[in-house]
């Protein structure tokens, strides 16, 4: 396909102060890969809904489509979001800081999400992969916009941290606490 110039999402562009948005919801797929796994138990619905997000992911076209003008840097998360959110900030040569507050009922987690402990909610959810939402990056003032660009594209969309000065990425728990540990997600060098 052809992009008009100019109005390609690209990682580069995220700026500071930006609000960091998620599509959709994140973790599924993990949970379904740990169930098969052995590693996770979860009831025979939330299993096939879960199972579902995996196997066939839903394409956000539609809601990359209507960001262009509004988003100022975009990536699909496959990976993890943490590891694809810092692919971001290192093209954007920012860094972020991401709440833990949707973690505990938003849009953003399933219904078998929120059965897990937090604990396990924050590593599917930052770390999971094979998610296949969009995570993006716009300008306080752009809220509206983005409302309307997900209503436009029948997806919800969560905002859950900032764009910072420097680098890197802090994860704050939801008394607002840095929590000290690393998020990894997939590498395709190492696997």
């Amino acid at each position: 396909g052809e992009v008009p110039p100019g109005d390609a999402l690209l990682r580069q562009g995220a700026q500071v102060g930006d609000d960091i948005y998620i599509s959709g919801s994140v973790g599924d797929a993990r949970m379904a890969l740990e169930v098969m796994r052995g590693q996770l138990s979860l009831s025979a619905a939330d299993f096939d809904s879960c199972r579902l997000r995996m196997e066939q992911p839903e394409p956000r076209v539609a809601l990359g489509l209507a960001l262009r003008g509004v988003a100022n840097a975009c990536i699909d998360v496959s990976d993890g979001l943490a590891g694809d959110l810092g692919h971001v900030l290192k093209a954007s040569q920012v860094g972020a800081v991401l709440t833990t507050d949707w973690l505990q009922d938003s849009a953003a987690i399933s219904s078998a999400m929120q059965s897990l402990p937090f604990a396990k909610r924050l590593d599917m959810a930052l770390a999971g992969g094979d998610d296949h939402e969009l995570l993006f990056t716009a300008a306080p003032e752009q809220a509206d916009a983005v409302q309307h660009a997900a209503n436009e594209a029948d997806i919800s969309v969560t905002c859950i941290g900032r764009i910072t000065p420097g680098s890197g990425l802090q994860v704050l728990d939801p008394q607002g606490v840095p929590i000290s540990r690393r998020f990894a997600s997939f590498d395709h060098f190492v696997h």
